[in-house]
Order: C-alpha cells, then sequence, then structure tokens
C-alpha cells in the first residue's frame, strides 16, 4: 500500500477505536462474511478479527485445515475460486507465502495475510497505531528490532520504507532477515550483532520469540545463539528517553524480555498494542471492502 493509503488506515483504525468505547458504532459490515483460514492457531488474531466483524454487524466464518480440502484432495487455486463467490473478504493464517498468495491469485475478493513464515502485516498496522497513539507520527524515528529476522521483522523492513523511519536490527549470525528485503530498504536499514548499538538513541524497541512456530526442534540451539538479547530494563536504557517497548505476544518471560520490561506500563505498551489488532484489522477491513466495491 502507498503512504496515504497505510496512514489513511492507521487513521481509521484510531476512530473506529474511539466510536467502539462510545459504542457508537455503526453496523457498516452488515450482512458482510469473513471467511477465516486458519492453518496455524492464534490467540490475538482469531479472537480480533471475529471480534472485529461481529461489532461492526458482520460475520466470520472459522475454517481450520480440518475443516477444508485446501492443499490436500483440491488445489489452493480451486479453494480460492469457490469460496471467494460465498464471502465476501478472506483472512488466512499459514506457513508457506506461496500459497496465500496463489489463493489470492484466484480470489474475487480481497485475502488478508494474518502471517506467513514470511510477513506479518496486520501485525505491524496495529504496532503503528499504537506507537502513533502514545507518540505521535514515526515517520523519521529509530525503531529497534532485537531478536530473530523473522516474519514480523519483515513486515516492520516493509514498514520501514513506506513510513519513513530508521530500522536497527541485532541479531545473531545465521539469524538475519531476508537480504532481499534489507537490500531494498537501503539505508533505512542497519544490521548489528549488539543489540545496545541497535537500540541506543531509539524511540521504539521491539522483539518477539526467539522460536516461533513449527521451529520448536530448534529451541535449545536458539536459546544459546540468542544469550545476550533478552531486552530488559538495563537495555532499555540505552534508549530515547522517551522510547516505548513492543512484543507481538505471547512472550516468553525471561527468554528475549524479562518480565519486570513487560509488565512495566510507563515502557511497555503490548497490551495496547495486543487490542490494537481488532481495531487495525477492523480499518483494513474497512479500507478493503471500500476499495472492493
Amino acid at each position: 500500500m502507498s503512504t496515504d493509503e497505510f496512514n489513511q488506515i492507521i487513521q481509521s483504525a484510531i476512530e473506529l477505536k474511539a466510536a467502539h468505547r462510545k459504542g457508537q458504532q455503526a453496523p457498516i459490515f452488515d450482512g458482510k462474511v469473513l471467511g477465516m483460514i486458519f492453518e496455524k492457531s492464534s490467540t490475538r488474531t482469531r479472537v480480533s478479527f471475529e471480534s472485529g466483524m461481529a461489532q461492526l454487524g458482520g460475520n466470520a466464518l472459522f475454517l481450520s485445515s480440518n475443516d477444508l480440502q485446501m492443499g490436500r484432495s483440491e488445489p489452493v487455486e480451486d479453494t480460492a475460486r469457490v469460496i471467494s463467490r460465498m464471502v465476501d473478504m478472506v483472512m488466512i493464517r499459514t506457513f508457506d507465502h506461496d500459497k496465500i498468495e496463489r489463493f489470492a491469485e484466484y480470489s474475487k475478493v480481497p485475502v488478508i495475510n494474518a502471517l506467513t513464515d514470511d510477513y506479518h502485516p496486520c501485525q505491524i498496522l496495529a504496532d503503528i497505531q499504537t506507537y502513533v497513539e502514545h507518540r505521535g507520527s514515526i515517520q523519521g524515528k529509530t525503531v529497534a528490532w532485537v531478536g530473530d529476522g523473522n516474519n514480523v521483522c519483515h513486515s516492520w523492513i516493509n514498514a520501514s520504507i513506506i513510513l519513513d523511519f530508521k530500522l536497527n536490527i541485532a541479531c545473531p549470525e545465521g539469524y538475519e532477515p531476508n537480504a532481499l528485503l534489507v537490500t531494498e530498504a537501503g539505508d533505512r536499514v542497519t544490521l548489528t550483532r549488539n543489540p545496545m548499538e541497535a537500540v541506543t538513541g531509539a524511540q521504539l524497541v521491539i522483539t518477539d520469540v526467539y522460536t516461533s512456530m513449527g521451529q520448536e526442534s530448534e529451541t535449545q540451539t536458539r536459546l544459546e545463539h540468542f544469550s545476550g538479547f533478552q531486552v530488559n530494563h538495563r537495555l532499555m536504557s540505552y534508549a530515547a528517553e522517551d522510547a516505548l517497548f513492543m512484543h507481538c505476544l505471547p512472550a516468553h518471560r525471561n527468554e528475549e524480555v524479562s518480565t519486570e520490561l513487560l509488565e512495566d506500563e510507563s515502557i511497555s505498551v503490548v497490551w495496547d498494542e495486543a487490542e490494537n489488532r481488532l481495531h487495525a484489522q477492523k480499518a483494513l477491513m474497512k479500507f478493503l471492502l471500500s476499495a472492493n466495491t
């Protein structure tokens, strides 16, 4: 999306959040149906999308791998052709990014990436909304990512390009984000092995679990490789005085983040961040439905 579209969605999310809290949400999704395809489980993704559709007058269908023949006895392309004739939007949370791209190619309705192994854009919409609510525009600011160069990190790189902020990424050797994405971002992105170097002067510090879903066999090795990368009050002391801490959750307390920092609401905004998945996704769906009419 363009910079203007991104900012439009964030502003819409803030307005929808305010309307919800005042009990003034109009049923703008009345008669609309969201198909939710889950091949990876999630707390925040399922609850936020289902609640978002309900709050705005629509309905959501939860479809697990056991509920569909997609990729088993039916090609992804055929499933896309059928489902998109029956619903108004589709949300997919899966492993292989190619699967969601193939689905979108053959779908008649908008398809939302609710997470793949490569990207997690819905999370970044919520994160940016949270930053804007607490600190204003993120343009020109410095963001520090400490940890694995994973799917969330990739979407932060995409956001740095669209919204024009600096992104410092600290990760151990062998855990770097996609090199092509880093190249595309140019001088907006800096890679380092030193968390303190990445965090110094940053207005926002972010981390994620060291071991993502599907990597459980690597847990012990990753814990060893990420030794020294925990985000805690000591590391945050190198950041800007008014720096915020974010984590997409679920968090492994006292691994990638100390319990004390996670619970310190003068720095940590993780609960606002989690709630904003609801409002950012409502704004995204509103944007997509408007664009598709």
